[in-house]
């Protein structure tokens, strides 16, 4: 049920306990130790591991019986992104289909309403900083959020540079060159100064970094 890239990376013994409540919705652990055929102890220890980080609610529920309350997991919101999602595949085909019922521009102008909603956004919590390289550290924070991987270099002597290692819209970008063009844009506005968009090789099947160096 899990994405292979995530069972590549997730806890072998944490797999079945997420693969077992989402379709249970949420379990004691005996059952859920009955079911995955492991030791209650064990099952808890994975549980309690999985709700520390944030994966699974804990919830004591009385028992019809005599005895103590059961302890009972169910999956957070955080735990839906371990689960397929639509991903870029799915952006990509909307974007083609667009073109195809709506014309030749029609991906462009929906990706050019996108990075104008993120201006908006973004500009709403960017720090209002006379130094571009204080408001380049905190863009880079900002754009964490939006799953982007960077860092802010600035040396004495040379300009500030943003270098991004990871962006999710980089095979958009190959679709439809045009929106590498929308990004940089909104980041000009966003910085209020000039840059310059470099791509670097990272590797032979990586996508490349992308620098931004501040003019």
């Amino acid at each position: 049920m899990l994405p292979p890239e995530i069972r590549d990376l997730i806890k072998p013994q944490w797999r079945p306990v997420l693969e077992e409540l989402k379709p249970a919705g949420g379990l004691p652990v005996s059952e859920l130790a009955r079911r995955i055929g492991g030791s209650y102890m064990a099952v808890k220890t994975h549980c309690d591991e999985l709700t520390k980080a944030g994966y699974l609610i804990r919830t004591r529920l009385p028992r019809i019986e005599v005895g103590r309350p059961e302890i009972f997991y169910s999956l957070a919101a955080k735990a839906d992104g371990v689960f397929p999602q639509p991903g870029v595949d799915f952006t990509l085909e909307l974007l083609d289909e667009a073109r195809l019922m709506f014309g030749e521009s029609a991906p462009e102008k929906l990706l050019y309403q996108y990075f104008q909603k993120r201006l908006d956004h973004l500009s709403k919590q960017l720090v209002k900083s006379p130094v571009p390289a204080a408001r380049a550290v905190k863009l880079v924070a900002l754009r964490e959020k939006d799953g982007c991987t960077s860092r802010c270099d600035h040396e004495p002597g040379k300009p500030v540079r943003i270098i991004e290692f990871h962006n999710p819209l980089q095979r958009i970008f190959e679709r439809y060159p045009r929106a590498a063009t929308m990004e940089l844009r909104m980041l000009e506005q966003l910085l209020g100064c000039r840059l310059i968009r470099r791509e670097l090789p990272a590797g032979r099947e990586s996508p490349p970094h992308i620098v931004f160096e501040l003019g």
